[in-house]
């Protein structure tokens, strides 16, 4: 018998698993090791050997019920991680969750002062005040964090950290960088709708990694100054691009047919002070940022990527493919190509076109592209700021009974449209969901969320948070069954493919099929199950943040589910087909800020938000509310609150393993 604390020491153990400490940079086939010390703390140190490790799988952790109402109404996990050595003996981990702030917390800016974290301010950073309620005027703050990306100081910069850098940035050990968008704040204090109403905030987190144990503690909290791109409109999902910088979302761009009736007048009127100064066309675009040496960060807006739901779209690994989603009701699958590699300020645009194989469940499909045209960000930003809607089309929302216009869906409604000559161009990259339906896409998906890549097998993913309305309602090419849990769909990534002019497409990393595996699809139920659920608990629904290990084989998948209780955040292995619940959000709230990081510093980390707890859905949250409302507002400021923060894992026990003669 052996035990495997006697071959496998606990620093050496805590190298490789800390914060969610899972496998070190060097078992991905690189020259990098990581290092142990032995059981009696002394300086010697062994390097690490990767190749003892076997495997790695998550132990799962039922959903939480109303027998413990406490762990409904906060971020629970129970779940666990099972790890094989090489020698066949076994080592076991307990998962949990660690916080950097809850929104709303006072945090150290770094220069001997506090800022608030989640904090909102208008086009001259200046703090935007909540004054709904008189008596109790504050700060506007989220309680939306949303995507992130955690980035090394050397993916960052392009250096390694010296000893006057760590001085600089106040740490003591390593220096991380943990950027975190909030997408928008749920209610103001006289609990009227804020959705969409403010300029979204981003900041950039400093954080101190220590050496020995890869835990992260929060240094100082810098707000991105976006007042140089007009601010930011409804920042979702985000993706670390392959060059260390991170790729911001602006979804659900608000109509230039109908500016009055979007939320862009009170936005304006927040950010500038005047309700008529925001230009539509400035907003709906793929946002940058650049973390700096010093913790602070400079941000450029992309308008050559489509004007679309932009969510969280995924660079492939040539630094030049993006493939993209679309949260939205007839939305579309985008793929963009740059012309350089680590720049998307210039390439061209495609959309997708889907070829029915199956239409049972949610379906399958072939993909092949329609090229939308090539433009510049500088171009088309001059474009936007020159151009109202009727410079690039007519738009009728009644059949105006003229074969000149041709209709399409936008929306989930009918529009008929009809190009100004010449305005094609224009028309692609500022009113991309028009034009792209105009010229025969597919434009039947529904809210298509996240998107990431599963590099060694050559697979996307993206999910699709709600298979519904134009994806069953026979009104585009898209017609599949469901269910309203969603999917999420694996695409056959290829290269040699041509578009729809038999141009070659210059990439290797092209879609060519769509088609959820099994185990990644949800169950509607019949009736709510005792707690009220409207789906399976035990399968996915309505997956919305996804990411890819490519060192634990492993897709993670966050919900934002309207038919879970709890959202969950789930581990899908991609060997194994095991679906396992790994954390579960208050109840109420969204599972958000999604990141799988294969390697920091050595150290592997997945980082994991929520937002909106407490938020309330008639029918879905009738039993539990009563029982969880005052334990929410309890927890997170009166449910004006979330977190942000990552999982974390220690070891149980050693386990002692008999080997095989």
């Amino acid at each position: 018998m052996t035990n495997s604390a006697s071959q496998h020491t606990r620093r050496e153990v805590l190298t490789w698993l800390a914060s969610i400490p899972f496998l070190p940079l060097g078992a991905m086939a690189t020259s990098a090791t990581l290092a142990g010390c032995n059981d009696d703390d002394k300086d010697s140190v062994q390097p690490f050997n990767p190749a003892k490790l076997k495997t790695a799988t998550f132990t799962p952790m039922d959903a939480p019920t109303l027998a413990n109402p406490a762990a409904m109404a906060t971020t629970t996990v129970a779940s666990g991680l099972a790890v094989t050595w090489d020698d066949n003996s076994k080592t076991d981990y307990k998962l949990a969750y660690k916080t950097f702030f809850q929104t709303g917390d006072m945090v150290s800016d770094g220069k001997g002062g506090k800022i608030l974290a989640g904090g909102y301010y208008d086009i001259k950073n200046q703090p935007i005040i909540d004054k709904s309620v008189a008596g109790k005027e504050r700060q506007f703050f989220s309680d939306c964090p949303d995507g992130s990306s955690l980035i090394s100081f050397k993916q960052a910069t392009g250096k390694d950290f010296t000893d006057a850098d760590k001085k600089a940035l106040g740490v003591t050990g390593n220096p991380v960088f943990h950027v975190v968008q909030f997408e928008y704040t749920t209610r103001d204090q006289s609990l009227a709708s804020m959705y969409g109403l403010l300029p979204s905030p981003i900041a950039v987190l400093t954080l101190d990694q220590d050496p020995k144990t890869g835990h992260l503690t929060l240094v100082k909290y810098h707000n991105v100054d976006t007042s140089k791109v007009n601010g930011l409109w409804i920042t979702c999902g985000a993706s670390l691009s392959p060059w260390g910088t991170h790729l911001s979302s602006e979804e659900y761009e608000p109509d230039a047919n109908n500016i009055a009736g979007s939320y862009l007048p009170v936005f304006s009127k927040n950010l500038f002070g005047d309700a008529n100064q925001a230009n539509v066309y400035h907003y709906g675009h793929l946002p940058e940022i650049s973390v700096n040496a010093d913790g602070t960060s400079s941000i450029k807006k992309h308008y050559c990527l489509g004007r679309i739901s932009h969510e969280l779209i995924q660079v492939m690994p040539d630094n030049r493919t993006a493939l993209m989603g679309d949260d939205a009701t007839n939305g579309g699958l985008f793929m963009f190509v740059a012309d350089k590699e680590k720049d998307l300020s210039a390439g061209t645009l495609y959309v997708g076109k889907w070829k029915q194989t199956s239409g049972v469940g949610a379906g399958a499909g072939d993909i092949s592209w329609i090229n939308l045209g090539h433009a510049t960000s500088d171009e088309v930003k001059g474009w936007a700021d020159k151009y109202k809607i009727t410079d690039l089309m007519d738009v009728k929302t009644v059949d105006p009974k003229d074969a000149s216009y041709t209709k399409i869906r936008y929306s989930g409604k009918d529009n008929w449209i009809k190009l100004v000559a010449g305005k094609e161009r224009e028309a692609a990259f500022l009113e991309t969901h028009r034009y792209a339906a105009l010229v025969g896409a597919s434009m039947g998906f529904t809210k298509m969320e996240g998107t990431t890549v599963n590099i060694k097998d050559k697979i996307a993913y993206s999910a699709m948070s709600y298979v519904q309305s134009s994806m069953i309602d026979k009104t585009t090419d898209i017609q599949v069954q469901g269910p309203k849990a969603g999917a999420v769909y694996a695409h056959t990534l290829k290269g040699s493919q041509v578009d729809h002019k038999g141009q070659l497409i210059n990439s290797e990393w092209v879609s060519t099929h769509m088609e959820p595996p099994a185990m990644l699809v949800g169950e509607d139920l019949s009736t709510p199950d005792a707690l009220g659920n409207l789906a399976n608990p035990n399968k996915i629904a309505n997956p919305d943040n996804i990411k890819f290990s490519e060192a634990l084989r492993t897709l993670f998948i966050g919900e934002d589910s309207g038919m879970h209780v709890n959202n969950f955040l789930w581990a899908y292995h991609v060997d194994t087909k095991v679906l396992t619940r790994i954390l579960s959000c208050p109840a109420g709230a969204e599972s958000t800020g999604l990141h799988a990081v294969d390697a920091i510093n050595g150290w592997t980390y997945i980082m994991s938000n929520f937002q909106h707890a407490g938020d309330w859905e008639k029918g879905l949250h009738d039993i539990v509310q009563p029982k969880l409302d005052s334990l929410i507002r309890q927890n997170y400021k009166d449910r004006y609150a979330a977190a942000v923060g990552y999982l974390t894992a220690d070891p149980i026990a050693p386990s002692v393993e008999k080997k095989s003669s």
